[in-house]
């Protein structure tokens, strides 16, 4: 009776042995199934977007998502993005620097690699990514596909290679049946292999599925006008003049125009200038230049740029507001983008501006994390 007790202890606290792993065949939340594939279905649907730029009115559409996914493709790259086994060794995955608990960011001002060393930027979010049609905070990856090589074959992030992660998927008897349960037509003979565009393509279809748009902005956008309070509402109000010219950059309802835009932000004390776009572009207007970020969930990703340099919303908001090209090196010569000038918004406004930015948290649909992964190894926290 003791024994039996003993080994009910342990069921019942052990997580899940990897063999029971199964992928979900449900579309996540705000996705539902058509023609067995996961499509978007949100409020913004009714609204047409605004590909071009512009301040985006309160109903805009968004642009295009991808998606298109089907929910095993989906569920099967979720067990991939928490699992080490993708890294060169066996300590790091996707969500080391994008953990969902901080905003699918990390919380530093650069993020460590395998090396322990800290890496040369600041991490992004990934709320919204399926979205987005530039990659990397310069542009430089056209797909998911192309951005998610970066990190995993980086020396100094995942440390990993082709080759050794279809070797380490290939031998593993859980990722071999959850393969073949995503991509039963790729996989159904004896001598099918796991491809590493499969590995690719779950992670996207994961990585797409990170929907947030469901702030008290969106509430107030769609027609609740107490989803904001007074002092959200007039920060709001800043965001979107044409003295502030917040919206221009950071355009409803993505918060992101998506352009590369040369700002000036400052470097960390002993660090060099980051080139950013400049770094593999001739063209020397890209100098300095990085992607302009969605805000969605802002509030959750600090610090703040591409170099981490700003530990709150107040001193970003701050930044802006101190004077064109105030911050940078008497070096270089970089094509400001034109919004950068000096509004003179006083401290009241800068109060309101930050008060606004936090209208935007939504974790609705934060998806779970995995309590074992197919490899058996510590998922990562």
């Amino acid at each position: 009776m003791r024994n039996l007790l003993f080994l009910l202890v342990l069921v019942s606290v052990h997580p899940a042995w990897s063999g029971d792993i199964q992928l979900s065949s449900q579309c996540p939340a705000s996705f539902e199934k058509h023609d067995g594939q996961c499509r978007l279905v949100s409020n913004y649907s009714q609204y047409a977007s605004l590909e071009n730029g512009g301040v985006g009115g309160l109903k805009t559409g968004l642009p295009a998502i991808r998606d298109g996914f089907t929910a095993e493709e989906i569920d099967l790259g979720r067990y991939l993005f928490f699992d080490p086994i993708l890294s060169g060794n066996g300590r790091q995955a996707c969500a080391s620097c994008h953990n969902p608990d901080k905003g699918f960011a990390d919380g530093r001002q650069f993020s460590l690699g395998s090396t322990g060393l800290a890496t040369e930027r600041n991490a992004p979010s990934l709320w919204n990514v399926g979205f987005l049609k530039r990659f990397f905070l310069d542009g430089r990856a056209a797909t998911l596909e192309q951005q998610m090589q970066g990190p995993l074959y980086s020396k100094t992030e995942m440390n990993s290679s082709p080759d050794k992660i279809v070797a380490s998927l290939n031998g593993n008897r859980t990722y071999r049946r959850l393969f073949a349960t995503a991509y039963p037509a790729a996989l159904s003979g004896p001598k099918a292999a796991i491809r590493i565009d499969q590995v690719y393509r779950s992670i996207a279809a994961f990585e797409t599925s990170l929907i947030s748009l469901n702030s008290r902005y969106d509430l107030y956008a769609h027609g609740i006008p107490d989803a904001l309070n007074q002092q959200e509402v007039a920060g709001l109000n800043v965001f979107r003049s044409f003295v502030a010219r917040c919206a221009e950059c950071h355009t409803p309802p993505l918060f992101s125009n998506q352009q590369i835009v040369v700002i000036g932000t400052p470097e960390p004390p002993g660090h060099l200038f980051d080139p950013g776009a400049g770094s593999f572009s001739p063209e020397p207007r890209l100098r300095g230049g990085f992607k302009v970020p969605s805000l969605r969930n802002v509030e959750l990703t600090a610090p703040y740029m591409h170099s981490g340099r700003f530990k709150t919303l107040r001193e970003v908001v701050s930044f802006y507001n101190e004077g064109r090209g105030h911050a940078v090196p008497k070096e270089e010569k970089l094509f400001l983008h034109w919004h950068i000038h000096e509004p003179k918004l006083t401290d009241a406004e800068l109060d309101r501006l930050v008060d606004f930015l936090k209208t935007l948290t939504d974790e609705s649909f934060k998806p779970q994390r995995p309590t074992a992964v197919p490899s058996g190894l510590s998922a990562s926290q």
